[in-house]
């Protein structure tokens, strides 16, 4: 599948498991498929739900930080990629 560069992790929370992201060169929305990936990181995952300041949105444009639930630990300057279906 292709692949295209939408943003970078800038932090991560562990407890809620949750991933700040800085969209840098597109836009996602809830219902995509996103693959993070460094250098100890590599999974896909649906986006379920997002926020952009403790508010719950269904797109983020490019320029946006949202904050998105992960299933796996995620590190910073991990790149974030929309999956093409």
């Amino acid at each position: 599948m292709e692949e295209t560069k939408v943003g970078v992790i800038v932090k991560f929370f562990a407890k809620p498991s949750v991933a700040a992201i800085e969209l840098t060169d597109g836009s996602i929305k809830v219902g995509d498929t996103i693959h993070i990936h460094g250098h100890s990181t590599d999974f896909q995952q649906q986006i379920d739900s997002m926020q952009i300041e403790h508010a719950s949105v269904t797109v983020a444009e490019k320029g946006a930080s949202i904050g998105i639930k992960v299933k796996e630990r995620v590190r910073e300057h991990d790149v974030v990629y929309l999956v093409n279906q």
